[in-house]
């Protein structure tokens, strides 16, 4: 616990001395022109690119350095040199903290290793991390914080964030495929006067303007049939539903239906 304090601490001087040097810590108007890994795919050897990602790993070699960076679709490597950037700017990368996010410009060429890398020649820090991201070997292991603290465990466990992205597929697969029958997608009310449609406990919420109790919903069906009433033969919704019960690893209060 004291170690990480003292880390963060460093980090709050780290930006108390990025703003006396006329740096804007957390700059919104760097606009990358591709992702890492549009860059590494359309890879030609002094092709200029603009990107900018979260910072994972910082190799310092006496005057030059490496870094790499990460965004929504990959990591590609950086290598900035003390001699190209000029002194004040290699300081500025080399203070850098793992978290932080920068952008960056320059050549794309392979290194003796084979590895595709950028050669910059400018960069901005765009956000700088103000706590130390989860430690690199043993990532994330408390369960409790990888629960109540998601970003972390996408942070520090790349096969988490795959199950958030095949969920998402799959998602947008059953919605293609009811589409493609002619269903229309609908949204019904998620306060409703009276639960119905399962045998659940649910969660209830005051309606001020109303001045009487709602429920949050247990079940999508009884609205969709009042669609199917009204003329409405082909529907569907996939949305959250709320149910005031136990809670384990395979059940959970909210869920998508």
């Amino acid at each position: 616990m004291e170690e990480t304090l003292s880390l963060i601490e460093q980090r709050h001087l780290k930006l108390r001395h990025l703003k006396e040097q006329g740096q804007d810590p957390f700059q919104n108007k760097f606009q990358p022109e591709e992702t890492c890994q549009q860059a590494k795919s359309a890879y030609e050897e002094g092709r200029r690119v603009r990107l900018a990602g979260r910072i994972t790993a910082q190799r310092v070699m006496g005057k030059s350095q490496f870094l790499d960076i990460r965004d929504g679709s990959g990591k590609i490597q950086v290598y900035g040199q003390k001699q190209h950037l000029g002194e004040d700017a290699f300081q500025l990368l080399k203070s850098m903290d793992m978290a932080d996010f920068i952008g960056v410009e320059g050549e794309m060429f392979t290194t003796k290793m084979g590895e595709i890398s950028v050669k910059i020649d400018q960069f901005v820090p765009l956000c700088k991390a103000l706590r130390p991201p989860p430690e690199k070997w043993h990532g994330l292991e408390d369960t409790e914080i990888r629960y109540r603290q998601r970003y972390l465990d996408l942070m520090a466990n790349l096969e988490v964030k795959d199950v958030f992205l095949k969920r998402s597929q799959i998602i947008r697969e059953i919605r293609n495929y009811l589409h493609d029958q002619a269903y229309i997608e609908v949204e019904t009310p998620m306060m409703q006067s009276i639960p119905g449609g399962a045998a659940a406990q649910p969660f209830t919420t005051h309606h001020n303007a109303l001045n009487c109790q709602f429920y949050m919903r247990i079940a999508l069906e009884l609205y969709l049939k009042r669609l199917l009433v009204g003329g409405m033969d082909r529907v569907f919704e996939i949305g959250k539903n709320f149910r005031n019960e136990g809670i384990s690893r395979r059940h959970n209060p909210e869920f998508t239906m």
